[in-house]
């Protein structure tokens, strides 16, 4: 597909695919996740149910070495959320941070870097949200307030678990771009469960002055065997000064 957004100068911007997948903590087929992921050559995977128990370290680093990318941040710290990049990215710096935990709730978090290629500087996030309707909301507010005291432009990859046009969706949405309803169709690709999707809980949001080339859901054999959810796919131009 062709360019479909553009924040200026295609000449001095820098392309950047990235994926968003939550891996169902490796608990599905991981030849077929790393094939899949291999197969689509990212710069930056946002991986939500990451390794956050013990021996995550090393989990963590033998998931990245699987998908031949390496670890940017993330892990228990993040409570399962983890930035892979490739050797092409520059990773800056890191941090995590930890929603407050409701007593018989699963404790969650979100994961942040400072990245660059070449003259292009930009941050990363990601983030799973909780399944609670009510403890939702509120994990949505501390992102997005995590969020807005970023300077670079950022791209933020998140399992949400409500479907978009939901409250915490609109949230995390708010004056970023939805790289799904940039491509035809995209807001009605959906991304889970694997076995009969009906839902989109996934997410790829940018900052305006990223530019969105394509955008994909990846149903494939591999991505059907590899997770209960389907990676996000987006070609993204970054402005190479910001």
């Amino acid at each position: 597909m062709g360019q479909v957004q553009s924040p200026g100068d295609g000449d001095s911007s820098v392309r950047l695919r990235v994926l968003s997948y939550n891996v169902h903590g490796q608990r599905d087929d991981v030849d077929a996740l790393a094939e899949a992921v291999r197969d689509l050559d990212p710069d930056v995977v946002i991986v939500q149910e990451a390794p956050r128990r013990f021996r995550w370290r090393h989990k963590c680093a033998a998931l990245a070495d699987r998908l031949g990318l390496v670890v940017a941040a993330g892990g228990l710290p993040a409570l399962g959320n983890l930035l892979l990049t490739s050797l092409r990215v520059r990773v800056y710096h890191t941090w995590c941070q930890q929603y407050p935990l409701t007593p018989g709730r699963h404790l969650r978090g979100a994961v942040f870097a400072e990245c660059g290629i070449g003259s292009a500087r930009f941050a990363l996030a990601g983030s799973h949200l909780s399944t609670d309707p009510t403890e939702r909301p509120g994990q949505a507010a501390l992102l997005k307030e995590a969020l807005a005291a970023l300077r670079l432009p950022v791209v933020v990859g998140a399992d949400l678990n409500e479907n978009s046009g939901g409250g915490a969706w609109r949230t995390v949405a708010d004056g970023l771009t939805d790289a799904a309803a940039v491509v035809p169709d995209g807001a009605s690709r959906f991304t889970f469960p694997c076995l009969e999707p009906r839902d989109r809980i996934d997410a790829l949001f940018v900052d305006p002055r990223i530019g969105v080339l394509d955008y994909d859901v990846v149903d494939t054999p591999q991505t059907r065997r590899a997770s209960d959810h389907f990676p996000i796919r987006a070609d993204l131009l970054l402005p190479s000064e910001v």
